[in-house]
């Protein structure tokens, strides 16, 4: 930095001498308060104050601001340092706008149009002064005012190098303030001509700028390609760069930009312009294994940075075997690495090997050494790292071996990580079982490994599968209902026990410490401990099994009317109950099997696993190996099991449906006394192995109670009562063809209701039974 004989400050030197002398902070307070109304009388005074001066003041003021304390004068004295020809007085200045200056202050016009002076200077060292300041306080208005300077400093080819740097970096902040104003069109073929400068220096700060057009913009950048191989290619060659050798590394923060640049586009279609990247990337290969040319840690940092990031360049491109296998061997060597960083790195870039077809193999020989790591190391993020590099891997001959690594390991996971954990663990459980059996068994043990960080997803995902798979179907009645006889039984163990045992409890009641009543008592034994969401869905259950056991339907029937349900302060479970009785009292035997027949298949969709996994973390998720002779199966929550309910299917004949769009009005609620009945808002029915069916309907609000049982009912019209009694007193009654009949003789409708008053729905997705504007 220029210096003069005068430039020393002698009274600053003092100033900061006394203040740090203080010995205590009232004193301390005392001279700053002191040396502030000093140099306020000094602005303030009728004496001029040359450069010098100015210079000392805004010097303690800065100090002064910088040790806590408010300064709320002295910017103009600052704004006029700006014009000073001196560079020590026009640094001071420009220092003071950039720590003090808010850019609402009524000044910061006067800033601008002295940084625009600057800019048109002939002095480098103002130059480079402006652009500095610009970088550090640019706002988008200065860039609107000062966007046309940069770029011709920068392209100008009289312009010294370092000034270029400069240019380069400060344009990059102008860029991204306001990236709008930039013209690509005008300045891309100037901009990637920097990459060829005979200055490293440039050359770097200029990839740096090109980088950040390219995300913008890169088909205007496109031409920086050939331009960026043809200089890596001559740094990796290159045994002497003089000034750019950085413990006997050439330029490696250069080499690294390049080849990240490069990562911004595909692989080159000209073929001597990737022979020549491709002799590069082996030559920088080939330099990992040499012996070290020195043993300090700048040369081992600075050679890795290299090799890692022409690593991440071969995945990027993912075509050359033989780089790739090349690469996956030079990274295991990392993985017994002292160095945690390495490790860490080296998992990481073996994540993205693991998933090409080139590398896979490769990869999969370094898996005792993964699951050891996931075992031994002590590094958090590290182990993490290792999850899912064992992830990526993973595959139907080791998945067994992985999953129950993975398994163990979450016995000790970090609380943090557990739910993602979970989540990969049961997608590939899922996608490379070979035995369903074994997947029942590892999402159970999932669940009571780390039942609280079980997402819904999870046991979703598992009544779905049972359901579409009828080999699994007893085994998966008989794990559930073990592991509901545990003394500890996590929630979510019950929401699934519940809603297998309410579908296939009858596969395994043969055996009589299995037995109707003792699955039923097994579960309302864990009622109390649940939460409402759960109790909705043991609700379900227990209609679910007056249909496959009538034996024991009186002690349902009993807990279904206790005041603890009938009465129940959450108005669903009141509703659930009040309604589930109803309907086991009013129902013959055909309509109640009817009614709350098994849940039909689900149809295939992508898995909702891979979606949250891929809204949970960045990890990669490989859905090229999920094989298409096990398709994912519709990945939603299983008919209402959000709310604890079932879907329930209607068996009808086929004369009661439309042929049209299979919308029928089962129950015949919609006649109309002066004409025949008109499907208004009737219920969607789809076909299921001829006659059945499901039935959905409308939402309905959860504080609507259906309240038949009250003893005081609310007040209605005495039509409306006699509908309500004619509609419940009837039954179904079965037909000649087997199906059954359900025939409703419903009188007219009186003068003022709504003609769609009837609405009658058997049990849609979250349980409601009756829907009907009457009841509700």
């Amino acid at each position: 930095m220029p210096r003069t004989g005068g430039d020393s400050m002698r009274g600053l030197a003092v100033f900061i001498a006394d203040i740090r002398n203080c010995k205590s902070r009232e004193q301390e307070k005392k001279r700053i308060n002191k040396e502030l109304a000093n140099i306020r009388s000094k602005f303030k005074g009728d004496k001029q104050l040359d450069g010098y001066q100015k210079k000392k003041y805004v010097c303690k003021l800065l100090f002064i601001f910088l040790l806590g304390n408010d300064v709320d004068f002295g910017h103009t004295e600052a704004v006029d340092l700006l014009a000073s020809n001196r560079y020590t007085e026009k640094q001071i200045g420009y220092l003071f706008i950039s720590v003090m200056m808010h850019h609402s202050n009524e000044l910061y016009k006067l800033v601008i149009q002295a940084i625009k002076n600057d800019l048109s200077s002939k002095d480098p060292v103002h130059i480079c002064l402006a652009l500095t300041c610009i970088a550090n306080i640019g706002t988008p208005d200065m860039a609107g005012e000062i966007g046309d300077e940069v770029p011709r400093i920068l392209t100008q080819p009289d312009t010294l190098h370092g000034v270029k740097k400069c240019a380069a970096l400060c344009l990059l902040r102008l860029f991204e303030l306001k990236p709008d104003k930039f013209n690509h069109a005008d300045l891309s073929s100037r901009l990637i001509a920097l990459l060829s400068d005979q200055h490293l220096g440039v050359v770097t700060s200029s990839c740096s700028l090109i980088q950040a057009l390219v995300s913008a913009n890169p088909e205007e950048y496109k031409g920086c390609v050939s331009l960026a191989v043809s200089r890596l290619s001559r740094i990796v060659s290159s045994t002497d760069l003089k000034d750019y050798m950085y413990y006997f590394i050439a330029a490696p923060w250069l080499s690294v930009k390049l080849l990240r640049l490069l990562q911004s586009y595909p692989q080159p279609e000209d073929s001597s312009v990737y022979e020549r990247l491709k002799e590069a990337l082996e030559t920088i290969l080939n330099r990992a294994t040499d012996p070290p040319k020195s043993k300090k840690i700048q040369h081992t940092n600075a050679k890795n940075a290299v090799l890692f990031e022409a690593i991440n360049l071969i995945i990027h491109y993912d075509s050359d075997a033989a780089l790739m296998v090349r690469s996956c061997n030079l990274l295991g060597g990392f993985l017994n690495s002292k160095e945690t960083n390495l490790r860490y790195l080296a998992l990481e870039s073996l994540t993205n090997l693991a998933v090409s077809e080139f590398s896979r193999r490769a990869v999969m020989k370094h898996q005792e050494t993964v699951l050891q790591a996931l075992k031994n190391e002590r590094d958090l993020s590290v182990r993490q790292r290792a999850v899912d590099l064992l992830y990526a891997m993973c595959d139907r001959e080791h998945s067994g071996e992985i999953v129950s690594e993975l398994l163990v390991y979450l016995e000790k996971a970090d609380y943090s990580i557990r739910e993602e954990l979970v989540l990969k663990i049961a997608i590939l459980a899922e996608k490379f079982a070979t035995d369903y059996n074994w997947y029942v068994d590892v999402i159970l043990n999932l669940i009571r490994v780390a039942g609280d960080y079980i997402a819904d997803e999870v046991w979703y995902r598992v009544t779905q599968i049972v359901i579409n798979r009828d080999d699994i179907q007893a085994y998966a009645a008989k794990t559930v209902f073990e592991a509901l006889q545990a003394p500890s039984c996590h929630e979510n163990m019950v929401k699934v026990g519940a809603y297998i045992l309410g579908e296939f409890g009858n596969l395994i009641a043969g055996d009589e410490r299995a037995g109707p009543i003792v699955q039923f008592r097994l579960l309302h034994s864990m009622f109390h401990l649940c939460s409402n969401t759960t109790k909705y869905i043991l609700l379900s259950t227990y209609v679910k099994l007056i249909n496959l056991f009538p034996e024991i339907k009186s002690d349902i029937e009993a807990v279904l009317k206790h005041n603890n349900q009938i009465q129940n302060s959450d108005a669903e479970i009141q509703q659930r109950a009040v309604e589930y009785s109803k309907l086991s009292e009013i129902a013959s035997p055909d309509l109640l099997a009817t009614v709350l027949e098994e849940m039909p298949q689900f149809t295939e969709r992508e898995s909702s696993l891979l979606a949250k996994l891929k809204k949970k973390s960045n990890t990669i998720v490989r859905e090229r190996d999920f094989d298409k002779e096990d398709p994912p199966e519709r990945q939603e929550s299983p008919a209402g099991a959000a709310s604890g309910g079932y879907n329930i299917t209607l068996t009808a004949n086929s004369d009661l449906m439309s042929t049209s769009n299979k919308e029928v009005d089962l129950l015949e609620f919609l006649k109309d006394s002066a004409g025949p009945r008109t499907p208004v808002d009737s219920p969607n029915v789809n076909a299921r192995e001829g006659n059945n069916a499901n039935v959905g309907a409308p939402a309905v609000p959860e504080n609507n109670l259906l309240d038949i049982l009250s003893e005081n009912p609310a007040p209605q019209t005495q039509s409306n009562t006699d509908t309500l009694a004619s509609i419940l007193d009837q039954a179904p009654t079965p037909n000649n063809d087997g199906g059954i009949q359900v025939v409703y003789d419903v009188p007219p409708y009186n003068e003022g209701l709504q003609p769609n008053f009837v609405n009658f729905v058997c049990l849609r997705n979250n349980g409601i039974l009756f829907e009907n504007e009457l009841l509700q």
